[in-house]
């Protein structure tokens, strides 16, 4: 039996569509104040729509993270822009419902998405990029066997403003994820 098999799960991954609209948009906008600056969840229902929008190309998945006997929203994780061929990887991304914060679901979320990405996707690279201060996101990473590849000023957009970021990346072939 592999190790991830071994692993008993507390959440299940949802794909997100237009019936989760309500529930979503409420628990981001309760989130504002875990998730500034860091990330720019959609809080209103035109956002969410656009979010579901992104997620329609073939370079794109979303998925909501949901705890196991409640089906309580957890938070959501996106793989964005896949790739294939040489480069064969994708850019991952993250935000938890403050509700839920700091009780494991994303880290058990993450194991997931990254399993899909892995196995089902079959990639080879994931890269989640994070700003020097949210030292929660990065210590959950970490958590999972990403390493710190390095620093990018001025990397990403957020709320406005050309953040720095450190790139954190994970290989298939490191399968640290599993044991984790």
């Amino acid at each position: 039996m592999s190790e991830a098999i071994q692993h008993q799960a507390t959440v299940w991954l949802e794909k997100p569509g237009l019936k989760h609209a309500r529930e979503f948009v409420r628990a981001m906008r309760n989130s504002r104040g875990l998730h500034h600056p860091w990330v720019s969840a959609p809080c209103d229902p035109q956002s969410w729509r656009r979010y579901l929008d992104r997620l329609k190309r073939e370079n794109e998945a979303g998925y909501l993270v949901r705890r196991d006997g409640d089906n309580e929203l957890c938070g959501v994780i996106n793989l964005n822009v896949i790739t294939y061929e040489a480069l064969c990887s994708a850019y991952l991304s993250y935000y938890a419902v403050q509700k839920w914060a700091n009780h494991g679901y994303m880290k058990e979320g993450l194991r997931q998405v990254i399993g899909l990405a892995f196995d089902e996707l079959g990639l080879h690279r994931l890269e989640a990029n994070i700003q020097p201060d949210n030292e929660p996101s990065i210590r959950l990473v970490e958590s999972l066997g990403f390493e710190c590849e390095g620093y990018s000023p001025r990397y990403l957009k957020i709320n406005g403003k050309w953040r720095d970021h450190e790139r954190w990346a994970i290989r298939a072939d490191s399968k640290s994820w599993l044991r984790r």
